[in-house]
């Protein structure tokens, strides 16, 4: 889902739930921001170890963002998290990466949920620690990133509403119970 609707919530949550299912944990090139710790929220890493991944031809995706801090690189990377035939896992990510994903692992192995909140409620929770020109950035970049043309051309049909977020979550739980069983 787009910015502020609620993603890292609603994961820390079904994660909680649904103990059975393991993460994988991105690499990034952001500074690490209080209270996360290096190898849970991501791997902090800088650009030369990014690049050395690249080289090898680890990197499942990536993307880059110009933030109004510097340019800042998120990725999967294929480094020995994931077995598809041990586990079911549970990701964070943009239409862009589970388009990569999806490529890399096998369509039939990734299920998306698509979490989404109405514009201004997105905006509101934006503002309760505000950053506006990253406020901003990231709102215009996510009306391109998540049109209903992309969406539709990832087949992307079941959304979940975050306006209440327990009813989102038992919903939510409910679809990854029933894909599972």
């Amino acid at each position: 889902g787009k910015s502020a609707s609620g993603k890292d919530t609603l994961f820390k949550e079904v994660k909680q739930a649904l103990p059975e299912l393991r993460t994988i944990t991105l690499y990034t090139t952001r500074p690490i921001r209080e209270g996360e710790r290096d190898g849970v929220e991501y791997f902090f890493v800088d650009d030369a170890a990014l690049d050395c991944y690249e080289k090898q031809g680890k990197v499942v995706e990536q993307r880059a963002y110009n933030t109004v801090c510097g340019l800042w690189r998120y990725a999967t990377v294929d480094d020995g998290q994931v077995d598809l035939d041990r586990a079911d896992y549970l990701v964070i990510g943009t239409l862009e990466s589970y388009e990569k994903m999806r490529g890399f692992y096998g369509e039939e192995n990734l299920v998306p949920l698509y979490v989404e909140v109405e514009d201004g409620e997105r905006l509101q929770r934006e503002q309760r620690e505000p950053k506006y020109a990253e406020m901003c950035r990231r709102f215009l970049a996510d009306e391109k990133d998540f049109s209903e043309e992309n969406l539709a051309r990832l087949g992307i049909r079941k959304r979940f509403s975050n306006r209440d977020k327990e009813k989102c979550l038992d919903e939510i739980i409910g679809e990854i119970r029933h894909g599972k069983f």
